[in-house]
C-alpha cells in the first residue's frame, strides 16, 4: 500500500507489515509471555482498502482480517519507523521459534 501525504511524504507499506502491526485486537494473535505476536503472514494480501470519513483507512486482508482502522497517524508512524518494526518482528519471530511464512497444511492420507 502506498500512502502519500500532502507534504510530499511517501511510504511503501506491505500487506504482511500492515497486517502484522494492525491497530486492532486480533484473535490469531500469540501472546508469549508479555509479548503479541503475529506469525504467518509472509502471502497475506489485501483485498480492498475503504475509507472511514478524514480519520483513516479500514484494511481488509485475505485472512479475514478487517476489525483495524489505520489513522492517518498511524500510517506516518509505520512508515517512518518501518525498517525498525520489521527488524524488531523478525527477532521476535526467531526468539520464538515462529516463522514469516504460514504453516504447511497437513496432507490427508490418500487411500
Amino acid at each position: 500500500l502506498d500512502v502519500e501525504y500532502a507534504n510530499g511524504i511517501k511510504f511503501s507499506l506491505s500487506a504482511e507489515f500492515l497486517r502484522v502491526y494492525s491497530p486492532a485486537a486480533d484473535g490469531k494473535i500469540r501472546s508469549i509471555g508479555s509479548e503479541k505476536v503475529i506469525s504467518g503472514r509472509r502471502h497475506v494480501g489485501i483485498m480492498s482498502a475503504e475509507p472511514v470519513g478524514n480519520y483513516g483507512v479500514r484494511i481488509v486482508f485475505d485472512d479475514l482480517h478487517k476489525t483495524g482502522i489505520y489513522s492517518w497517524d498511524y500510517f506516518f508512524n509505520l512508515g517512518s519507523n518501518k525498517f525498525t518494526l520489521m527488524r524488531n518482528y523478525i527477532k521476535t519471530l526467531k526468539k520464538h521459534g515462529l516463522n514469516r511464512d504460514p504453516s504447511k497444511r497437513k496432507s490427508s492420507k490418500e487411500f
